[in-house]
């Protein structure tokens, strides 16, 4: 019996020993020669203490310059809610006409031509804000490459009418160029100097700005005693000016300028002076009397509309019409362009001196 007891005590003796060896830091063993230290690597440049580090940041990414920014968009027509279809209604208008709308009326609609996708509709789509056309800077080094102002493109722009012609202002105003061009191009003669004018919206579309300031896609009407039409880029708000320029310019009425896109009184002066210039006196009377020929003819109606047409008429009186409607859908009254769009009108008002 006291065998057993303390074969009993011997083993429980023996499991505590091992207990702790288990359980105890193992005993290193010898140690190798220590390893070639590796190369150096470089060393980095030394930053700039305190806030003028960050001093470049903060001249932009600050409430006290952002705040001022968003007042002024929220007063511009590119963040009206009707004009550019946003939410369901944007969604629905979208999606009874073309996903091809998006891309300038939606704010996924233009990342996605911005950055080569296809157009696509959207079941929810988001109107244009600032996200819209500004994303992140291309390069920080804006001593040598320029302020990029995180535009999602500066980049010269290629005619969705015309894949031949590129317009290039050289400045942030390429980004406007994207959405402020045509849709459509001017009618074009089959020889048999009569036209079907089959379509209910026979214009540019709204955006036909960029083309009347470069003095193109105008149709230039064959008749006696037609003005010449200026030669291409030659507008001196086109070689003096820019998008950007006119329309983002300070200014000291709260509702113009900057943000707004509104052209300011002190965007004019500027350049101009205090005396008014002259170039586009006498537009605004020939359009009221051409719009009074071309409703005469049934070409147009009361509201601006191009309504279709069941027979052919002569091609002159369709080139009228297309003149009439480049101009008055350019919305800025001949200013972009006076010389040109002067020319359209003259030339339409002659092909239409004997209706």
């Amino acid at each position: 019996m006291k065998n057993l007891k303390l074969i009993g005590f011997l083993m429980i003796l023996v499991s505590s020993l091992m207990f702790i060896q288990c359980t105890s830091e193992p005993i290193a063993g010898p140690q190798g020669q220590a390893g070639i230290d590796g190369t150096d690597g470089i060393d980095g440049v030394d930053g700039v203490d305190g806030v003028d580090g960050t001093a470049s940041c903060i001249a932009c990414h600050s409430e006290s310059h952002r705040t001022p920014i968003i007042n002024s968009f929220a007063k511009s027509s590119h963040s009206d809610q009707t004009i550019m279809y946003t939410g369901q209604d944007l969604a629905n208008y979208t999606n009874g006409v073309s996903a091809s709308c998006t891309k300038c009326h939606t704010s996924e609609g233009y990342i996605n031509y911005i950055e080569g996708k296809p157009a696509v509709k959207s079941e929810m789509p988001s109107g244009v804000s600032c996200t819209t056309c500004h994303s992140k800077h291309s390069t920080f080094d804006f001593e040598n490459d320029g302020h990029d102002y995180a535009l999602r493109t500066m980049e010269a722009v290629t005619l969705d009418t015309d894949d031949s012609y590129t317009i290039d202002y050289g400045n942030a105003s390429n980004s406007c160029l994207v959405c402020h061009q045509p849709r459509s191009k001017a009618p074009v003669d089959d020889g048999t100097g009569m036209y079907l004018q089959a379509n209910s919206r026979f214009y540019p579309h709204y955006g036909g700005q960029s083309t009347v300031l470069e003095g193109i896609q105008g149709s230039y009407i064959e008749v006696d005693g037609a003005v010449e039409l200026p030669a291409i880029g030659t507008s001196a708000h086109r070689t003096g000016a820019s998008c950007t320029s006119c329309h983002m310019g300070t200014s000291t009425d709260a509702e113009k300028g900057l943000h707004t896109f509104k052209v300011s009184l002190d965007s004019c002066t500027d350049c101009h002076g205090a005396t008014p210039p002259t170039e586009v006196a006498g537009l605004a009377d020939d359009m009221a009397v051409l719009k009074a020929k071309l409703i005469a003819l049934g070409l147009l109606d009361e509201a601006g509309n191009t309504p279709k047409q069941t027979e052919k008429v002569p091609f002159k009186q369709v080139q009228a019409l297309w003149n009439y409607v480049t101009v008055y859908k350019d919305g800025s009254h001949g200013v972009h362009n006076p010389t040109y769009t002067k020319a359209l009108i003259t030339n339409a008002l002659k092909a239409l001196e004997d209706n």
